[in-house]
């Protein structure tokens, strides 16, 4: 698949086949969150696997989203932004976040060119959740993803987004205008 096909490929997927994903996909897709850049090139995330059902229906609960029980493998990702407070102090927990989301961003794409599916959970208990997978109180919970086939009868796409010639702006806030751009079709970009 194309880099361009898997973006616009990847979507949110709450319905999930029976048949279990291959750990060792799920392993490639780790390892491409991996390979985002980090602060300082720290090592700051870690990444937990969940396969044990009752696990994972304890923590559809704490997430209040019931399709997560369908899933067979859940990847929860974490991060200690206390290693880079000595390097980056105040702005350390903002660096953490910029890392976790490049990280998850390469995941999803990863996902989605193994032929794979998950929706990216953000919405949690976090104590709920740091009791069920024994989680250290100095670790941060970033996201979970239910993984797992899409089902057959789903037909989820991913939701068109509002154009960039709406978003982007020139200069200063509010300027939509460059000239070379007027004359490039939209649908060119």
């Amino acid at each position: 698949m194309e880099f361009n096909e898997v973006i616009k490929k990847r979507a949110s997927v709450r319905s999930y086949a029976l048949k279990k994903p291959n750990i060792e996909l799920v392993i490639k897709a780790i390892e491409s969150s991996n390979l985002a850049p980090s602060p300082g090139n720290l090592d700051i995330l870690r990444w937990m696997i969940v396969e044990n059902k009752e696990k994972i229906a304890k923590i559809a609960e704490a997430s209040q989203q019931e399709f997560i029980k369908q899933s067979q493998i859940l990847v929860v990702f974490c991060s200690n932004s206390k290693k880079a407070k000595p390097i980056y102090d105040d702005r350390a927990d903002k660096y953490t976040k910029h890392h976790a989301g490049a990280a998850i961003e390469n995941f999803l794409l990863k996902i989605t060119e193994l032929g794979l599916a998950t929706c990216w959970i953000g919405a949690y208990v976090d104590e709920s959740i740091r009791d069920i997978l024994k989680i250290p109180e100095n670790i941060e919970i970033e996201a979970i993803f239910p993984i797992g086939y899409q089902a057959k009868l789903c037909k989820t796409k991913q939701k068109p987004k509002l154009s960039i010639f709406e978003k982007v702006f020139f200069e200063k806030w509010g300027n939509r205008y460059h000239f070379p751009l007027e004359k490039v079709r939209r649908e060119d970009i």
